[in-house]
């Protein structure tokens, strides 16, 4: 497993996070549409918001790779930065493959 380096804004960003974002009982499936709302406390931030789906793996969704709809939203608020999150699903984007039948098992069953 590969692992980048974060700067420590980035891992004090990580430990506040996880300590607030929830695990559901249920992660979500299929396909998923994100509209991130992040307020910086400056205009050079370091958070990017990939961070943020890196983070909800395993809590939200299983794999952030699900993501494949994102609006995200660039505010700057120096007296409360936060990320405001909204995640819901869509209908899959590429329908996964049905299996293929050999051509005996069609005549199997025809």
């Amino acid at each position: 497993m590969s692992r980048l380096i974060k700067s420590k804004k980035a891992l004090f960003y990580s430990d506040v996070f996880l300590q607030q974002c929830p695990t559901l009982p249920t992660l979500l499936e299929g396909d998923l549409e994100i509209t991130l709302h992040i307020y910086y406390a400056s205009r050079r931030p370091d958070l990017d918001e990939s961070l943020i789906l890196d983070l909800m793996q395993g809590r939200i969704y299983a794999n952030d790779r699900q993501v494949k709809v994102r609006h995200c939203y660039w505010h700057l608020d120096p007296d409360n930065p936060r990320s405001l999150i909204s995640i819901h699903q869509i209908p899959e984007i590429a329908p996964k493959k049905k299996p293929r039948v050999s051509r005996a098992k069609r005549e199997e069953t025809a």
